[in-house]
């Protein structure tokens, strides 16, 4: 107590300063209009940048939970679009209707919680697993497109092989045509990868839209991939070789979809006996 009122003893003259300034601003600002004006103007800049302040930091920080509910209707937008898929599928069919041929998907979210982008043998760590019903070989999608296959599957984590991966192998056609080709990776930027098998005939150009075909039990066909930012052709010159950008964003990940079949057991046996009965000849 006594230090504080030494200090206040010893610096009386410079408080009573402050304070007579104080009052003296007060009354400038009381009895004119002109520094009223100002007064109020500054004042009120500086409130409001400080409220933008605030409400961009409170904006940031509600980032990962806007994220999380902008992935949620997409889930529920590619539902819709699957149901539609099927629907229409159904219409264009013949009229003679054969129960069962119709895929039946289903999506189920995770969050990446692990991924590597700068490996030639890139993985994802994805926070579901059997127990959410997921299993091995089952497709994984994002808002913007195609992610990977599951690989490896635990009680509640998966591992997932993405696009960006030099084992990774996807079957991908243009947009609008039914010449296809396969989805391949070697290394490089986690955007950019190259599609091969592409018949020279196609005439694939720049800014052609890549999707999924539906060839396999793993993707639907029309989910996106990517579009073509160049084309040359194969080593053989039979085909023609694509440079393609990928749209998901691996760097930047977080939401994902995993897709799930219930008719590949019973297609994945029906193709293994094909194939014993080849094997056995």
């Amino acid at each position: 107590m006594r230090n504080l009122l030494d200090f206040l003893l010893n610096y009386k003259h410079w408080f009573l300063f402050v304070a007579l300034e104080c009052v003296c601003l007060m009354m400038l600002v009381s009895y004119n209009g002109y520094q009223k004006s100002v007064y109020f103007t500054t004042a009120n800049g500086v409130v409001g940048y400080t409220y933008s302040l605030i409400s961009s930091v409170t904006s940031y920080l509600n980032l990962q939970t806007e994220n999380a509910d902008l992935e949620a209707k997409n889930q529920v937008l590619r539902r819709r679009v699957l149901e539609l898929e099927k629907q229409l599928a159904t219409v264009n069919k013949d009229s003679v209707h054969i129960s069962g041929l119709a895929p039946k998907y289903d999506i189920v979210s995770a969050e990446v919680v692990g991924a590597t982008t700068h490996r030639s043998d890139n993985l994802m760590t994805i926070n579901k697993g059997e127990a959410d019903g997921i299993r091995p070989e089952m497709g994984v999608v994002c808002s913007n497109g195609v992610v990977g296959v599951v690989y490896l599957t635990s009680a509640h984590y998966s591992i997932v092989i993405p696009i960006i991966n030099r084992n990774s192998r996807i079957s991908c056609k243009l947009r609008g045509t039914q010449y296809f080709g396969t989805l391949t990776w070697n290394r490089g930027r986690a955007d950019i990868a190259d599609i091969v098998g592409i018949p020279r005939h196609a005439q694939a150009k720049k800014g052609d839209v890549i999707l999924t075909n539906g060839f396999s039990d793993i993707f639907p066909p029309g989910i996106p991939v990517g579009y073509v930012i160049g084309v040359k052709d194969s080593p053989d010159g039979m085909a023609s070789d694509l440079r393609v950008a990928l749209f998901t964003k691996f760097d930047c990940i977080r939401e994902v979809s995993v897709i799930t079949n219930y008719s590949k057991p019973e297609r994945r046996n029906l193709e293994n006996k094909a194939d014993s009965l080849f094997n056995n000849n």
